[in-house]
């Protein structure tokens, strides 16, 4: 009898911490389907694992939807993209068009505290355990079993900055992100350090960032260890005493694949939601991290460089801000990545009476808007020349940095 070469198609289970929260079973011609478990639906004090699954009067959307090639957006949305994509798929031999086998190996240590895994397995262990890894040479042959979202190459790494920081052996675990330097821009860990940095003198809550030489960061795969220069470290805040902390980006918030990031929503629409779900202060921080990323010239603030962390699984806060560079340093822009309020991008607009339009959007009084931003734009332009001879970023760097501050009108007259 001849044997069949089928393969069985995989059915698994989605936790968030003990708590199974649904399956996703792949269906023939490269379909899947995400459907909530019976117990999670039905528990009125379920975690949450995403408000895209909440229409508008609070009540879970329990609908299934099959999806072609890809998984449902929000654990789309966990997954590399890009040139990291790429590299973790030929890791682990498989094609990186595909959504599933991707989830399949990186299930176990994904960002925030969902955890997919073989349907037949079981709950996940309750800790985040930090796999302790030999020293030694890398092992280029041994697929990666963590996901990091986003574009640029990175990784999860354990051990500590003060310690050394190590690519564990078995390919997850850590408490830490280690940001590779680019090929095509010059420093970007030096100016994303140096942006950081920049924004906790002016109020704004942010990780917690370093530099490390790219040569001792222990078992690098070795084609990444030709550089000479410094990779970021970035302390995770989805990762604490080793527990998991859910969380989930505004991409994921609004039901979007990776590739809308930049697309069908605002920054006003955001700031609604914010005062809506988690408070004014929200918004407030939030109008911080606007200002400041208009005034570095900072135009990749898309949908997935914001996120809201469920500290106790069910009540959504905004996270520390990441990602903040200066991308003025790399390409001449000025454009913001997603539009103010009624698709106005050009940052020469951002003037108080923008403001005074956005605070109308989101139904929220103007003087909570006006008075944080100009406050924020004071701080910027003050602090600035006291801070930036202190900066690793390159000179060219803090140059544009400063000539944006001349032409952003909340920090022109104070910069001048």
């Amino acid at each position: 009898m001849a044997m069949s070469n089928k393969r069985s198609l995989a059915q698994l289970s989605v936790w968030l911490g003990q708590t199974l929260v649904g399956s996703i079973t792949e269906l023939p011609n490269d379909r899947n389907l995400f459907v909530f478990d019976e117990s999670y639906a039905e528990n009125p004090d379920r975690p949450v694992l995403s408000l895209s699954y909440y229409d508008a009067e609070g009540r879970l959307d329990t609908n299934p939807v099959p999806m072609q090639m890809k998984v449902a957006p929000f654990f789309s949305n966990l997954l590399p993209e890009a040139d990291l994509r790429r590299y973790v798929a030929q890791r682990a031999g498989v094609k990186s068009v595909r959504d599933l086998p991707l989830l399949q190996l990186l299930g176990e240590d994904l960002p925030g505290a969902v955890v997919v895994r073989a349907g037949s397995d079981g709950p996940p262990p309750e800790a985040f355990e930090e796999n302790e890894t030999p020293a030694g040479l890398a092992d280029d042959s041994q697929p990666l079993r963590f996901s990091l979202a986003g574009v640029q190459m990175k990784f999860s790494a354990g051990g500590s900055p003060e310690r050394g920081l190590t690519i564990p052996a078995e390919g997850r675990g850590g408490h830490w992100i280690l940001k590779l330097p680019s090929e095509q821009f010059p420093l970007v860990p030096e100016n994303e350090h140096s942006m950081m940095q920049f924004a906790r003198t002016v109020g704004i809550e942010t990780a917690e960032t370093g530099l490390v030489p790219v040569s001792e960061i222990e078992r690098l795969p070795h084609v990444f260890q030709k550089a000479k220069s410094n990779a970021l470290w970035v302390k995770r805040f989805d990762r604490i005493e080793g527990t998991r902390v859910h969380m989930e980006d505004f991409n994921q918030v609004y039901g979007q694949f990776p590739d809308d990031k930049y697309k069908n929503f605002s920054y006003a629409n955001m700031a609604g939601d914010l005062a809506r779900i988690v408070g004014l202060e929200a918004v407030q921080e939030f109008v911080r991290r606007i200002v400041f990323s208009a005034a570095i010239g900072n135009a990749d603030m898309h949908l997935k460089n914001w996120t809201l962390l469920y500290p106790d699984g069910r009540t959504p806060k905004l996270s520390p801000a990441y990602d903040l560079v200066s991308t003025i340093a790399y390409i001449d822009d000025i454009t913001s990545a997603l539009s103010l309020v009624a698709k106005e991008k050009d940052v020469r607009n951002f003037d108080e009476q923008l403001l005074r339009r956005f605070a109308e959007k989101i139904l929220v009084p103007h003087q909570v808007v006006s008075d944080v931003a100009l406050e924020t734009a004071e701080r910027i332009a003050r602090v600035w020349p006291t801070i930036k001879g202190d900066l690793v970023m390159d000179a060219h760097a803090k140059e544009r940095v400063t000539e944006r501050m001349q032409i952003f009108p909340l920090t022109r007259r104070l910069a001048s």
